[in-house]
């Protein structure tokens, strides 16, 4: 009798410890499922930022795309930006607290803009700077998107798509924590990660658009438009010349950018 019964203590305590190791294998699997699910959505969120705004520029290229992917597996450290613009670079001081109002025309229409030097000192500089000097006159619009939460016009490119890579200029200022531009909010254009990445292009928003933070932030906004949304929505409304994001099918002039 009594063997019996140790025998059956035996069984019961292999049985217990059988479905601890059960219950203790099913948990390890749960975590790992939540880890790789986790890492699928970190990388469609990456993804997402590098194809909208990660390099705003230029449009992302094949190896940017594949280093974004890379990246899920090694991360590695945003490219670091030493602070401080060169010489030819305005001082903020010669904005700040003004406001500067002007035209910026595309094929001979007007789009009425606003320069907000309270809020965006260093990149009111800039651009009333560069439309005081003529120096966007000629340039071309030569990148448009169209999806439906990503709506913009970028401008400044040099007639043969390149822009001004000896301007550069920092830091970000006034640029969305939401990562929101609405309708008619004008930005400057960088390149990604890098805050003193800001050149000669800026974009137009023409229909209320979510651009992703990357390692640096946001988009600095410079001003808004007050009058004329309608010809770069017109523009738009013509389309890309392939997909939604690119050269659009409309070429774009800058006859001329006023301020005052």
């Amino acid at each position: 009798m009594a063997k019996r019964n140790a025998r059956e203590d035996r069984r019961r305590t292999q049985l217990m410890e059988a479905k601890a190791r059960l219950r203790k294998g099913k948990e390890k699997r749960r975590r790992r499922d939540n880890t790789i699910g986790a890492a699928a959505a970190a990388g469609a969120v990456i993804v997402a930022a590098v194809l909208q705004g990660t390099v705003f520029a230029s449009n992302p290229t094949a190896s940017e795309y594949a280093a974004a992917q890379a990246g899920l597996q090694s991360p590695t450290a945003s490219p670091s930006a030493t602070p401080g613009n060169g010489p030819d670079i305005p001082k903020p001081e010669s904005a700040a607290g003004k406001t500067f109002t002007g035209d910026l025309m595309l094929n001979g229409k007007p789009v009425g803009v606003e320069l907000d030097g309270t809020k965006a000192p260093q990149a009111a500089a800039v651009f009333a700077s560069l439309a005081r000097a003529g120096t966007l006159n000629g340039r071309q619009c030569g990148r448009l998107t169209t999806s439906e939460a990503f709506a913009v016009l970028q401008c400044g490119q040099k007639a043969d798509g390149s822009s001004e890579a000896s301007y550069t200029w920092g830091p970000l200022e006034n640029a969305p924590a939401d990562g929101k531009y609405p309708a008619g909010t004008i930005a400057a254009a960088r390149t990604g990660n890098n805050p003193y990445g800001n050149g000669q292009e800026f974009f137009i928003v023409y229909r209320d658009t979510t651009i992703p933070a990357d390692g640096a932030g946001g988009y600095t906004v410079v001003g808004r438009v007050t009058s004329g949304l309608d010809v770069v929505e017109g523009i738009a409304a013509h389309g890309v010349k392939s997909g939604n994001d690119g050269p659009p099918v409309t070429s774009v002039t800058i006859d001329s950018f006023t301020v005052k």
